[in-house]
């Protein structure tokens, strides 16, 4: 029987895990050169020295692929586990000072960061003033992954077009959006009447669509149209109206400067038609995280007039 004997862990050690997870989650040494930016080379000494420490043998790699071993599967989940625990364990510190410190991961949907209504830059300002120390990492990312993440503690918070709700999430509802049916000005809706437009007729275009479950009222909009191609960002669902071949749902605020270049049109505005609210949300949690809750507050600052729950 193999004997596992494993003595303190240093940073070494956890340096090799993190390598490791990357790896996992990238499914393979190639993929994780970019996430990790080191060569493939560096990665396989690292996975291989790890393998030593721990006397296993954590993955194949070959022509037939990267997998884990049994082992391998064991080891990764509880690297995950103590990665977490240690991120945790830093944040934790870092907050227990005077001014909190570390790092705050958030999130938010494509057009936001620039969106005036959003207000991102004044919130930023507000917080930085209010904690200097604390490093931001702001990405965009799709709905689905920010709300994953959250639920995860892989985002302190994200900030969404607002479909669904979750019970393990808090949301504070900022603003909401009205959304209409738009055309390029090479489809066929384009140059038609807006009496001629009829709920069969537009029914029979294809539409791209966010690729979610929505709420109710977006789901009653949705129910009988031609649910051709699932693109979540607002910019690529634009660059496939502008191809005039599609049919789109967008917020009027997303779609009015290329209404005004004249490249889009609203259609059918009376028989298509729901809103969408936008929130920030963060995990029901018990674990305090100063920065966040600092963030929050700087949000509902700039945001003092904002609605408590979304209009749906």
């Amino acid at each position: 029987m193999t004997k596992y004997a494993l003595g303190q862990l240093g940073d070494i050690e956890i340096k090799q895990l993190k390598i490791f997870k990357s790896v996992v989650e990238c499914g393979g040494f190639s993929a994780a050169e970019a996430e990790l930016n080191i060569s493939r080379p560096t990665i396989s000494n690292h996975i291989a020295a790890l393998e030593k420490r721990l006397n296993i043998i954590l993955c194949k790699r070959g022509r037939a692929g990267f997998s884990l071993t049994l082992e391998g599967k064991v080891v990764f989940d509880q690297t995950a586990n103590l990665l977490h625990d240690l991120e945790q364990f830093r944040s934790t510190i870092n907050n227990l000072g005077e001014h909190p410190a570390g790092k705050l991961r958030i999130a938010l949907s494509d057009t936001f960061s620039t969106d005036p209504r959003f207000k991102l830059p004044e919130i930023i300002r507000h917080f930085y003033h209010q904690a200097p120390d604390v490093e931001l990492q702001i990405e965009v990312e799709h709905m689905k992954a920010m709300e994953k993440m959250v639920l995860n503690n892989q985002l302190d918070i994200a900030m969404i077009p607002y479909h669904r709700k979750f019970e393990g999430l808090n949301y504070i509802h900022l603003f909401t959006d009205e959304n209409y049916v738009y055309c390029g000005k090479e489809h066929p809706l384009f140059n038609l009447p807006e009496a001629d437009i009829t709920e069969a007729l537009i029914n029979r275009y294809k539409l791209v669509h966010a690729g979610l479950k929505p709420h109710e009222e977006i789901y009653h909009q949705l129910s009988q149209m031609n649910l051709a191609v699932a693109s979540y960002h607002y910019e690529s669902r634009i660059a496939m109206l502008l191809s005039g071949c599609y049919i789109s749902f967008l917020p009027q605020q997303i779609a009015q400067p290329y209404v005004d270049q004249g490249q889009l049109k609203p259609v059918a505005q009376k028989i298509k038609h729901f809103r969408l609210g936008v929130a920030v949300i963060t995990k029901k949690s018990s674990h305090s995280n100063r920065a966040r809750d600092m963030f929050i507050n700087s949000i509902k600052s700039i945001h003092a007039g904002a609605e408590k729950v979304a209009p749906y």
